[in-house]
Formats: structure tokens, C-alpha cells, sequence
């Protein structure tokens, strides 16, 4: 072979499309692109195939190779015939109301109902149905998985919808009649700052739960609750923030996936400091995906509180990544996500950031609630109901 042809075998080999790409295009459903998809329930779906479905995939910038997210549409009164992946999945209800049937070979099935805003997790390999209950309105659901961070390693895409390696104590456990109705709170105390975890596998309605902590480091009166999935690698949270105030301006590493649960209001998120911004208006059933390292903030201008979740980067890759390349193509190492250096204050935030929030406010009529001593002082610390101190 000459060295022309070596070239370009080479060339070919660095810029090979990642097998997760490959796949979904292959299955000729609609692949949404962008920094966000403004209202899940009305993106244009097509027909998978495979599945007998409706579907459509989404590749927003910040999944960057580690997470996937689709939707799939169960018709009015029908169920999708059975399917199963090689990998855990989350799956959160955008519209309607359904069953989920699931099972391992011959062992006994299960059922559990869902609704919109529940939220529950699909273990690895086993096979299960999804119906929908109601035969007036279509029910429409959001997948996240790390599908691409698995192909990356094995490619073939019948590796991961053929296997029948399953872990049966998952299911059928000492547990096993709990399954998807058990649900606890365990005490984290190794995390830097204890806090509550609630580990299960269904969560019946995220817009009802209202037992979360305060969220004091990062500003606007915010709350939390973290979310684990029993045998999983899954790990998520769920935020709130009140009317008229806004978050500060962090990063992370890729494939943490946001939903917007409820309110309306916005994002910003760029790369670096003096770098364009984006702007990611918002309202229930949007979605975005920071991408690596980048700067994002969200802002609440509307009349009610804000709430989102999100599906950290699956497979439990960390979301803290040693480094990131800024626009000269320079490599720039960053600490740990918990790291002062990976939030900005607000004395330390770029003077548009609060003129732009309050602009915002005006045009319904509202204004700020935010302090105006968290401007001048990096060391603010904002007052919770909850405090025993709160006046």
C-alpha cells in the first residue's frame, strides 16, 4: 500500500462516525439536533420499525457520545410489542397514562401503572411492554440511556437488543413483591455535606414531591432531592427554585440530561468567559444538555416556582472531567465539579447576566427578589424558611 493510500485509510479511521450515529441514522426516524428542544410533546415522530412504534432520537449538544435520549409514543389504547436492552434505561412520562409490563424469560410478569411526571427505571435485559390505558390520547415517553458510552466499546447494535445475560435477582429478589412500589431515604455521609438520597425504581409523580433540602451553595433559594435506583449506576436529582430569582453559574462534564418539570423561564449557557452565549428559553417539557465544561445558569422569571430534573451522565462516568478545550484549542484543566472554581459568584458574574434577569421580569410585570447584598458579597448566605435562625 503507498503512502497516499495509508493516508487516507488513516483519515478515514480518525473521522469514523461514532456506532452509536451510525445506528440511529440506519433506523430512518426523526433525529432532532441542536442546543435544546423547546416542547417534547410536540416533536414530529416516525416509525421505528424494529419496535413497531413511533419514535424520534435526540442529539443535543452537550450528549457529546455518552448519553442517548428518544421518545417513543404509545397509540390510545394500544401496547408496543416487547422489547428489551442490554443496558439500563430511565424513563421519564412526558404525556398520558399507561402500564408497564415487565418479566425475564418465564419467570412471572409484573405490572405497574404510570402517569405523566413518573418516572422509573427499565433494568438491563429484561423483556417489557409498555400500554397505554386511555383510548383517547396518545402517551408519550422520553428514554436516557448510556447507549453511546457502551457502543464506543462494543458496537454492534445486536449485542445490545439479542443478549439474554440478565440479572434475575433484580426482579426476583428477596424483595421481588416490592420492586416497583418500595421506595426509601438513606442518609449519604460520604458525600462532602451529608444528604438525603432517595433510592427506588418507580417514582409515581415528581411535581408531589415536596421533601427536599435546601440547595445553599448555589444560590436563588433553591431545593433538591437526589435520586438513586437500587443495582444501578443511574443517579439523578431533581431541582426547585422560586419565582424571581436565579441560580449560580456552574459546569460540568457531559451527558447530564434536564427536563423541565414545571414553570417557565430560561438558561444561558457558553464556554468560556467573554464567549457567546445561549439562551434556552424554557416551560414544561423542555429539554437540554449542558455540553462538557460549559458555564450554565438557569432563571426563573415567571410567577412559579421552577422545577427540572436531571439524568446525570449514565453508566456512572463522573461529571467532573480533568480537563476541557476552550475556543484557541487549548486543553485548560478544571477542578472537581464541587470545586469553588467551577461556580461563579454573583459579584463575579457578568453584569448582562442581571440585566438581562431583570428585563425578563419586566415584561410580566415583576421584579427581582434577589438580594441585592448577594451582588457585593461572595460570602452571602441565603435564608431558609427552614433555618432555625430565619426570621
Amino acid at each position: 500500500m503507498g503512502e497516499t493510500e495509508k493516508l487516507t485509510e488513516a483519515g478515514a479511521w480518525l473521522n469514523q462516525i461514532h456506532p452509536y450515529e451510525r445506528w440511529i441514522e440506519s433506523l430512518n426516524v426523526p433525529i432532532y439536533r441542536g442546543y435544546y428542544m423547546e416542547d417534547l410533546g410536540s416533536l414530529k415522530l416516525g416509525r421505528w420499525e424494529d419496535r413497531e412504534c413511533h419514535a424520534a432520537f435526540l442529539q443535543l449538544a452537550g450528549q457529546e457520545g455518552v448519553s442517548a435520549i428518544y421518545l417513543t409514543e404509545v397509540p390510545a389504547g394500544k401496547t408496543l410489542r416487547p422489547f428489551r436492552m442490554a443496558i439500563d434505561e430511565l424513563v421519564y412520562v412526558i404525556q398520558g397514562a399507561g402500564l408497564t409490563t415487565i418479566w425475564s424469560g418465564e419467570r412471572p410478569k409484573r405490572v405497574f401503572e404510570w402517569q405523566k411526571h413518573s418516572f422509573f427505571l427499565l433494568p438491563a435485559n429484561y423483556t417489557y411492554e409498555l400500554g397505554n390505558m386511555r383510548g383517547s390520547e396518545p402517551a408519550r415517553l422520553l428514554h436516557c440511556s448510556g447507549l453511546p458510552t457502551a457502543m464506543a466499546a462494543i458496537p454492534d447494535p445486536a449485542f445490545y437488543f439479542q443478549s439474554t445475560a440478565v440479572d434475575l435477582s433484580v426482579l426476583y429478589g428477596t424483595d421481588e413483591e416490592q420492586h416497583y412500589s418500595k421506595l426509601q431515604v438513606i442518609k449519604d455521609t460520604g458525600h462532602k455535606t451529608p444528604r438525603d438520597v432517595w433510592i427506588g425504581n418507580f417514582f409515581s409523580d415528581m411535581l408531589s414531591w415536596y421533601r427536599l433540602e435546601a440547595l445553599k451553595a448555589r444560590g436563588a433559594g433553591g431545593h433538591i432531592v437526589w435520586i438513586s435506583f437500587p443495582r444501578s449506576l443511574h443517579v439523578s436529582h431533581m431541582s426547585v427554585f422560586p419565582s424571581g430569582t436565579y441560580k449560580k453559574a456552574h459546569r460540568h462534564g457531559p451527558g447530564v440530561v434536564v427536563i423541565v418539570l414545571a414553570g417557565e423561564g430560561y438558561s444561558i449557557m457558553w464556554p468560556e468567559q467573554g464567549a457567546d452565549k445561549v439562551v434556552i428559553p424554557w416551560h414544561e417539557g423542555s429539554v437540554f444538555v449542558p455540553p462538557n465544561n460549559w458555564w450554565h445558569q438557569h432563571f426563573n422569571p415567571g410567577r412559579a416556582p421552577a422545577r427540572y430534573l436531571a439524568l446525570h451522565a449514565p453508566t456512572g462516568m463522573p461529571t467532573g472531567n480533568a480537563y476541557f478545550t476552550n475556543s484557541k484549542g487549548e486543553k485548560l484543566t478544571v477542578a472537581p465539579e464541587d470545586d469553588p472554581a467551577n461556580q461563579i459568584e454573583y459579584p463575579d458574574e457578568d453584569p448582562w447576566i442581571r440585566k438581562k434577569f431583570e428585563e425578563e421580569l419586566a415584561k410580566s410585570g415583576l421584579k427581582s427578589l434577589m438580594p441585592d447584598e448577594a451582588y457585593g458579597d461572595r460570602d452571602f448566605k441565603w435564608r431558609y424558611s427552614e433555618d432555625k435562625n430565619a426570621s
